[in-house]
């Protein structure tokens, strides 16, 4: 028998490791079924589903060009059974989506900084580094005060929050 990928093949579960069981297929060939692909559950203990010795039906998931067969119990129980392909199926209504609004519509994210307009001079002019200095400590000052401020209406006593005194 050729093994494919795609194709039911049995074997005997020749050995357990902690990532996943040997199978002895037919030919004298060895496939692997991964310990994620023993059951559609998730499995601790390997020893828990299978054991040496025991005979197991697994899917082909795939053949390497070294001939490593990876097989999977979880997909063969996941295939659709006989009576369900035999049942007949009511067709299925689509689900109705909500409509989503053109990207013109949407709303504009939330403006989220409302600080002081910056000093920097009109576009195309460079600020010198003092310039540049004595606007940060003027933003710095600024905020600092409003933090402050936040902080007393808190009813802080100053005490940081790990409990000492600052």
């Amino acid at each position: 028998m050729q093994i494919e990928e795609g194709v039911i093949v049995s074997g005997k579960v020749t050995g357990l490791t902690d990532f996943g069981a040997f199978v002895e297929l037919e030919g004298g060939k060895t496939g692997m079924i991964h310990i994620s692909e023993v059951a559609p559950n998730y499995v601790k203990d390997i020893k828990e589903h299978l054991a040496v010795g025991q005979e197991v039906k697994a899917k082909v998931l795939t053949v390497s060009p070294e001939g490593k067969i990876s097989l999977s119990i979880r997909k063969l129980n996941d295939q659709p059974k006989e009576r369900d392909k035999d049942r007949e199926r009511e067709p299925r209504q689509p689900q109705q989506q909500r409509p989503q609004r053109p990207r013109a519509e949407r709303r504009p994210a939330p403006n989220v900084w409302n600080g002081q307009k910056s000093d920097a001079p009109a576009s195309g002019e460079k600020m010198s580094l003092d310039d540049m200095i004595a606007s940060f400590k003027k933003q710095s000052e600024e905020k600092q005060t409003a933090l402050k401020r936040v902080d007393s209406k808190r009813g802080s006593m100053g005490y940081s929050r790990r409990g000492s005194k600052q």
